[in-house]
């Protein structure tokens, strides 16, 4: 997972750069991954129709105790491969355990906090996956190519946000391409302790500036989402993953060989013929790592989204627990391939978050990638559009991106308000809301903060002076505007630091118009604060947001469901052979 060929391939064609716009198209064939569940039909304790007299029923009861039987097997398969005897059951844990390196959750600056439970006292899940290109071992040279570059820092040229949602019935992944251009926190690495200033450049190179952990407290400033987890896949990883499953079907809708043209060096090596293939090893890495052949960096995270969708499937196809071989060599694969953040770092962890995953249904797993424009000082480069916002606010809100869910509004997408880690929403009525009465508004402090600026926006000039004159012209003759500068926050928020604020906090929300579940308790703040956020640019009323609906994605998001079986890859007319 990386760029395609040699480092210094970022100088693209024009060819290339021109046909970012472009969009793969979708052919018939069909996938072959798709297969049963696994799960057993209507065939139970009950499955004869009660008790019946002669040979029928003796049968009945013969099927249903060899069902009997191979689940007792099946659920045992697990515990005697890894239990055994007591001391090499132990010993073969701790050797899974030991395969798998970790490493800090977060090493940079990021005010993100966790989504508050809904109303059934669930939260959701965000997972953030990276694709290193290291060449630190030989295995990895050997599949990356770039000797010369064994020693240079690794690049996260794939990032996906996976985000299961709290109900577990749907999930969403959300791409970045690599090449696009954010700001970048301040960071320090966990190993070396070396500190890195907070930046603006494209988002690949945060793996080099404190390692996974930078990463993501870029993402989580960048979508306002608390992201829980990260792992990260090298090259290597990649292709032992692919065997481990024993492949994964692709697709592409003509003849395609990723290969260095006049004037275009690199590529990734990838030859096939037109209709569905089944790829592993050094094969499945190559269409992950292709580019130049798909015209584009978005399309190659297309491409990346089919073969993610058909390795699901695949997976959910196949009985594992019932192969002892296939489950072993997936144990070994998966915790030698993968690095992950300390607090998932065990395969127990592990184990429990791949059951999380498996309960979404293929037809509610929804992957995109962000509408992006051109970069105008680099063209080489990419920006988030306007129309990205829109998808942080479905996941700050765990709006499911697919509608396939309740219409009856106790969907994965509703839920009680937005309250973070260390913060408690008021005013939410019933039990849930403070009881104390606010002083009068004169009485009142507060202090205004500009945070209008965003990951697409400047921030606008005076935005803290103008909402604290109009709060003393209403009456808190108290407020005052923060003059340090500007921050970043996605939407709008009034903290508070105790209890005894609360009814404070309410009023001063409630004079601008800001809704109830903005108001916050938090350990950040030493009196009121209102953080005037990107959603508050213009006015001193606060303006009504528009609640995101399930399924409502911007059409520039390249949306695949996870059960489109007859999706193919456009191959680009220069490599096409």
């Amino acid at each position: 997972m990386t760029q395609s060929g040699v480092r210094g391939e970022e100088a693209r064609p024009d060819t290339v750069r021109h046909a970012r716009g472009r969009r793969a198209g979708r052919g018939g064939a069909e996938d072959g991954g798709t297969g049963a569940s696994g799960r057993r039909g209507a065939g139970g304790r009950g499955d004869s129709g009660g008790r019946s007299g002669g040979n029928g029923g003796r049968s009945g009861r013969r099927r249903a105790g060899r069902r009997h039987r191979v689940l007792k097997w099946s659920a045992t398969t697990l515990a005697v491969l890894v239990l055994g005897t007591a001391g090499a059951g132990y010993l073969y844990y701790q050797h899974l355990n030991g395969n798998i390196d970790k490493g800090e959750r977060s090493s940079g600056d990021s005010k993100a906090h966790r989504t508050e439970p809904n109303a059934a006292g669930q939260t959701p899940l965000n997972i953030l996956l990276l694709g290193s290109d290291s060449r630190a071992s030989d295995a990895n040279v050997a599949l990356g190519g770039g000797k010369n570059h064994r020693d240079n820092p690794p690049l996260a040229d794939v990032q996906m946000l996976i985000h299961l949602t709290a109900d577990r019935k749907s999930a969403a992944v959300v791409s970045i391409p690599r090449d696009t251009r954010v700001d970048i926190p301040a960071c320090k690495d966990p190993d070396s302790g070396e500190e890195f200033p907070a930046t603006n450049a494209i988002i690949n190179t945060t793996l080099a500036r404190g390692g996974a952990g930078c990463t993501l407290a870029t993402w989580e400033n960048l979508t306002g989402v608390y992201i829980d987890h990260w792992m990260t896949i090298d090259f290597a990883g990649v292709v032992s993953m692919a065997d481990a499953v024993g492949g994964v079907e692709v697709c592409v809708n003509q003849n395609v060989w990723d290969r260095p043209l006049p004037g275009v060096p690199g590529g990734s090596g990838l030859k096939m013929t037109a209709g569905p293939h089944k790829v592993k090893g050094e094969e499945a890495l190559q269409w992950l790592r292709t580019r130049h052949a798909w015209g584009s960096d978005p399309l190659r995270a297309r491409a990346q989204h089919m073969y993610m969708n058909s390795m699901i499937r695949t997976l959910k196809s196949q009985n594992v627990f019932t192969d002892a071989g296939r489950l072993m060599g997936l144990a070994e694969a998966a915790t030698k391939s993968l690095t992950v953040s300390e607090e998932v770092g065990t395969v127990k962890k592990l184990y429990d978050l791949g059951m999380q995953l498996k309960t979404v249904p293929t037809d509610r797993i929804t992957m995109t990638t962000i509408p992006t424009v051109e970069d105008p000082e680099d063209a080489n480069h990419l920006l988030p559009a306007d129309d990205a916002d829109k998808m942080w606010a479905m996941l700050r809100d765990d709006v499911s991106f697919d509608d396939k869910g309740a219409k009856d509004g106790k969907d994965s997408g509703k839920k009680d308000s937005g309250k973070g880690d260390g913060e408690d929403a008021a005013g939410r009525g019933d039990a849930a809301a403070p009881s104390d009465e606010p002083a009068a508004d004169s009485e009142i402090g507060v202090l205004v903060q500009n945070a209008t600026r965003s990951a697409t926006l400047g921030p606008v000039t005076g935005r803290a002076g103008d909402v604290a004159g109009a709060l003393v012209r209403k009456g808190f003759g108290k407020a005052t505007k923060d003059t340090s500068a500007a921050l970043s926050e996605e939407r709008t928020v009034v903290r508070y630091p105790s209890d005894e604020l609360a009814g404070d906090a309410r009023r001063v929300a409630e004079a601008l118009g800001i809704p109830a579940e903005a108001v916050r308790k938090s350990a950040d703040v030493s009196g009121i604060t209102l953080v005037v956020g990107a959603d508050w640019r213009q006015g001193t009323s606060y303006p009504k947001q528009k609640t995101p609906e399930a399924g409502d994605l911007p059409e520039s998001s390249d949306a695949i469901n996870g059960s489109d079986t007859g999706t193919c890859m456009d191959v680009y007319k220069p490599y096409r052979w």
